[in-house]
């Protein structure tokens, strides 16, 4: 099932193997994609889908030294080269829209003002890759600092961030990419407004479960109106406690987003599991409840193997699958699955940050 097309709403998929989101930190100056991204992904076309690397929405969405945007003119035709490397090598892909919330630090926010959030609470040991030395991406220099201190948004605010994401959906369908993808996963400011030890808001933002789940609405329907449902992902981390965000009951916040997403009528959700050492594995139950109430397309990420993601795909718990760090160190993943071929092994000293090292110089088996 793993090499079978797949139809995903419009857009025709050759096989149903994703290259999901991953950060890099290779953009160039503004924070513009540059050509040897679009090289680093037209590399991997023959994955079914690519969702392209966190991509913010704004300056103030920015958590990461040297990740893109899509806010400016210049952000928007960087993309356009990526996507139309990749169209052209015969691949798909979405472009996934970050706003890192309260996961930043002042000198990457504009004026150097204190980061957003939900709410006022910092999480401790939670660290943001800074390049203090203004050394730039090529030198891959740059140093880990804990996360500033945010302020909790207003009410009144949160329009005008709802709809930053709105026209991020825009300028991306602009650059190219077949849909997006948003970022409500891994302690990111979506995420922030849905799992409940992240938000003590008192407002129709917090308190009970669909005030909770009210901004993801908000930001899922203006974006949906923009470019259209069938176009719109998301991607969602029940289980996940990165970057400081938890939830006291996943299982039943994550199965009523689910409910609000089909009510939305998205193309997809996208589930990473929990994939560190001794992590919570998510339960056969869950996944099959998931299955029931959301009728889109379903993809989970977190370490699959050629023989988990079959697994998963006969049991009906997913449409797609996501192979994220084995395509870092394997351009041409799919053909290497499908032929049982062993797998290079990325370089992690060279994940983020760098020249061409350690991002398009792996060699394919072929």
């Amino acid at each position: 099932m793993l090499f079978e097309n797949y139809a995903l709403n419009a857009v025709a998929l050759k096989n149903r193997i994703v290259m999901p989101p991953m950060t890099r930190s290779r953009a160039g100056a503004g924070d513009v994609a540059t050509d040897m991204m679009a090289e680093y992904y037209a590399q991997r076309a023959s994955a079914g889908l690519i969702i392209s690397e966190g991509t913010q929405i704004s300056q103030q969405g920015q958590g990461y030294a040297w990740t893109p945007g899509i806010y400016t003119e210049s952000q928007i035709a960087g993309w356009k080269k990526v996507t139309d490397a990749v169209h052209q090598a015969g691949g798909k892909i979405f472009a996934q829209l970050w706003h890192v919330g309260r996961v930043s630090h002042t000198t990457l926010q504009p004026g150097h003002a204190a980061p957003v959030s939900s709410s006022a609470i910092q999480a401790e040991g939670v660290k943001v890759f800074v390049d203090v030395k203004g050394c730039g991406p090529e030198s891959g220099v740059g140093e880990m600092l804990q996360h500033t201190m945010p302020r909790a948004l207003t009410a009144e605010e949160i329009p005008a961030i709802v709809n930053d994401y709105a026209q991020a959906a825009r300028n991306a369908i602009a650059a190219g990419f077949d849909g997006i993808e948003l970022h409500g996963a891994n302690g990111y400011l979506i995420n922030q407004f849905i799992d409940s030890q992240a938000n003590l808001r008192d407002d129709q933002y917090g308190g009970a479960l669909q005030n909770r789940l009210r901004f993801m609405k908000e930001v899922v329907t203006a974006v949906s109106n923009a470019i259209g449902k069938e176009r719109v992902g998301i991607r969602l981390a029940p289980l996940t406690t990165l970057m400081g965000s938890r939830d006291d009951t996943p299982e039943a916040t994550y199965l009523a987003a689910a409910s609000v997403l089909n009510d939305l009528g998205i193309a997809y959700i996208h589930i990473a599991e929990a994939d560190w050492e001794d992590a919570p594995v998510m339960p056969a139950a869950f996944k099959e409840a998931l299955r029931l109430i959301f009728r889109g397309t379903l993809i989970y990420s977190g370490k699959y193997t050629r023989a988990r993601a079959e697994e998963a795909l006969q049991n009906d718990w997913a449409d797609l699958i996501g192979f994220g760090r084995p395509f870092i160190a394997n351009p041409d993943l799919p053909y290497r699955l499908q032929h049982d071929l062993p797998l290079n092994q990325p370089v992690k000293e060279q994940f983020f940050g760098g020249g061409k090292a350690g991002y398009i110089d792996y060699p394919p088996a072929k």
